[in-house]
C-alpha cells in the first residue's frame, strides 16, 4: 500500500498548538469520522494493566468507538489489538513505510491493511526522540477523552497528559495500588483524572452502547492461572494456536496474555 497525503482537514487536530504542516496516511480514512478514544500508557505494563487495557479497548470498540494510540510496545499495542485492526488508528513517529518498533511490525501491517496509519513524516523518515512528542500530541487531539492505563511520573504518557489538560480533554485512568503507576496515582490525588472502576459503566458514561461480551475461556484461564504446564494440561491445542496469532507469549514457564 502506498503512502498518500491527507487532503481533508481533521477538525480535532485544530486543538494542537500548531496544525501539522503535512499528514500522511495508509488505510481507511473513514475512521477519522467515527467517535474516537485515545489510549496511552507504559511500554512495560503489569499483568493487571495488560488484562484491563485489553478488556477496556475491546468494550469501547464493540460499543462504537475507534481506538487511537501510538503503536508502541506495551499499552499501545494492547489497545490496538483489543480494538481490532479494522477499528483503530495508529499514529507513528516515522515514515509509514517503516514498521517501528519491529516487535509490532505485524500489528502495524494489519492496521495498515484494515485500519488507519497516520504520520506527519514522509516515507523513509526514521524515528527520532523529538518526533514522538508531536506523535503524542496528535494521539491526544484525535480522541474525545484520554485514557492513561499505567504511567511512571516522568514518562511520555505524562507528557500526553499535559497536552490533554491544555486541550481541555477529560482524563481517565485505571485504579492502581500504592507505589504502582505513580504517574496516574498522582493525577488522581491532584484531581486531574477520573478513575475507571467499572468498564460497562464507563462505556455508558461516554454514551456508548453495551454489547454482549463473548467470554474466551482460554484467555480467562490464563489470567487466573498462567503456569505453562497447567495451561497445556487444560487447553493442549489452544496454546500453540494463540501463540501463533500473537495473543499470548510463553516466557519463563508462564503464559502471558498480550
Amino acid at each position: 500500500m502506498e503512502t498518500s497525503l491527507l487532503k481533508e482537514k481533521v477538525l480535532e487536530l485544530s486543538l494542537m498548538k500548531q496544525y501539522p504542516q503535512s499528514l500522511y496516511y495508509r488505510g481507511d480514512t473513514t475512521l477519522l469520522h467515527q467517535r474516537k478514544i485515545s489510549i496511552v500508557g507504559t511500554r512495560r505494563p503489569s499483568q493487571y494493566t495488560r488484562e484491563f487495557t485489553l478488556k477496556l479497548s475491546q468494550a469501547l470498540s464493540k460499543s462504537g468507538f475507534c481506538i487511537v494510540s501510538g503503536a508502541a510496545m506495551g499499552v499501545d499495542a494492547i489497545a490496538h489489538k483489543g480494538a481490532g485492526s479494522s477499528n483503530t488508528i495508529a499514529v507513528l513517529a516515522n515514515g509509514l513505510d517503516i514498521r517501528y518498533p519491529a516487535v509490532n511490525k505485524h500489528l502495524i501491517k494489519e492496521i495498515e491493511v484494515s485500519g488507519l496509519l497516520l504520520s506527519t513524516y514522509e516515507d523513509k523518515t526514521p524515528s527520532l526522540a523529538w518526533q514522538f512528542v508531536q506523535r503524542n500530541e496528535i494521539v491526544v487531539a484525535l480522541g474525545e477523552v484520554l485514557i492513561v492505563c499505567e504511567a511512571d511520573l516522568k514518562s511520555g504518557s505524562m507528557r500526553s497528559v499535559d497536552y490533554a489538560l491544555v486541550m481541555g480533554k477529560t482524563i481517565y485512568v485505571l485504579p492502581h495500588r500504592l507505589n504502582e503507576s505513580m504517574g496516574t496515582n498522582k493525577l488522581i490525588d491532584e484531581g486531574k483524572a477520573k478513575v475507571i472502576t467499572d468498564i460497562d459503566s464507563f462505556v455508558l458514561e461516554l454514551g456508548g452502547e453495551l454489547t454482549i461480551q463473548e467470554t474466551d475461556l482460554f484467555l480467562e484461564y490464563c489470567y487466573q492461572n498462567n503456569s505453562y504446564d497447567d495451561v497445556v494440561k487444560v487447553f493442549p491445542e489452544k496454546v500453540f494456536e494463540y501463540e501463533l496469532e500473537g495473543k499470548i507469549e510463553v516466557l519463563n514457564g508462564k503464559v502471558i496474555v498480550l
